[in-house]
């Protein structure tokens, strides 16, 4: 699929497309900077950006949890982006904080994407701007 093709359909709202534009871009494959430069700046202007860190325990995903559900009784749509340490034996993200917001899962307005931090330190992924971009056109309904 063209990076073309795959910007119509993330601005048609589909969600495999949404998934595999972050998988491109969080590979760092080569149709990756394409799919971020087709994305439209206007459009993420008016997205509301909230980042919650805090140490091991300290309830970052409970509290991701309660915002996504209050947001939701608003009807607003939500996207989260839950960056978890990487498992050492695949690279790829953990899951814990997916796994905590199961309560979600069946919502169809709301996205949650896992993200490993791929050794990196201070707790986010190199991709995590870029996947940012993409999941808040999703979530925000900006089509």
């Amino acid at each position: 699929m063209s990076a073309d093709q795959l910007l119509g359909k993330i601005h048609l709202g589909d969600p495999r497309s949404v998934a595999r534009a972050i998988s491109l871009v969080e590979d760092q494959a080569e149709i990756g900077p394409y799919i971020m430069q087709g994305l439209d700046q206007q459009r993420l202007d008016r997205v509301l950006t909230v980042g919650i860190t805090g140490p091991p325990g300290a309830g970052k995903s409970t509290l991701t949890s309660s915002l996504v559900q209050q947001l939701r009784l608003r009807e607003i749509r939500v996207g989260v982006i839950a960056v978890d340490p990487s498992s050492p034996l695949t690279h790829g993200a953990l899951l814990g904080d997916r796994i905590r917001m199961m309560e979600h899962a069946l919502d169809r307005d709301v996205v949650v994407r896992s993200m490993a931090t791929r050794g990196r330190l201070g707790g986010l992924c190199a991709a995590a701007g870029a996947t940012m971009r993409i999941m808040l056109l999703q979530a925000a309904g900006l089509f």
